[in-house]
């Protein structure tokens, strides 16, 4: 019988076979790799109920969106890797926080904050950098809700937010 997990194995496998700088997939125990991050992920595969390819209107690159029961959606996108909504649970409203997002966009965010922060010490860190932790926060939140284990890179922004803190008196 070809149910919603088959053609999704199906569809994964195909994916990340054309696309292994984005995500890879290790079907033996269903967990999907975030190259960009180094972070896995294992949805509970049981409780998808639908899966869409579509087309990226910008890149013209296929890419996979996964809907499960509970309302959370991941999506494989390359480039970005496992893409899912942001959370402003702990953050409260953001302003311009995108509708989706990846730990690679935490990634390049944390970078231009530690910018600020350290390789311009003399100077007081601009506004952006507290927006930019606060779109950090929302995307964490995001990757929790979807599976991920973020601790480590939720210890290195409370460093930079601590750092912000202390530099702005």
């Amino acid at each position: 019988m070809n149910t919603v997990q088959d053609r999704a194995r199906a569809l994964i496998t195909q994916w990340v076979q054309s696309h292994p700088q984005a995500a890879l997939y290790d079907e033996a125990n269903g967990t999907i790799l975030d190259v960009p991050s180094g972070k896995a992920v294992r949805p509970a595969w049981r409780d998808l109920t639908a899966l869409e390819e579509k087309i990226h209107p910008e890149t013209k690159e296929n890419y996979l969106v996964f809907l499960f029961e509970d309302g959370t959606q991941i999506a494989l996108v390359d480039p970005g890797g496992i893409a899912f909504a942001p959370s402003t649970e702990n953050s409260g409203p953001v302003e311009n926080l995108p509708p989706v997002v990846c730990l690679r966009d935490f990634l390049t965010l944390k970078q231009r904050i530690d910018h600020y922060l350290y390789q311009h010490g003399g100077e007081a860190p601009p506004r952006e950098c507290l927006d930019l932790i606060l779109i950090c926060i929302a995307t964490l939140d995001g990757a929790r809700a979807v599976g991920f284990d973020i601790g480590d890179l939720e210890g290195e922004l409370e460093q930079s937010l601590s750092e912000l803190e202390r530099r702005q008196g």
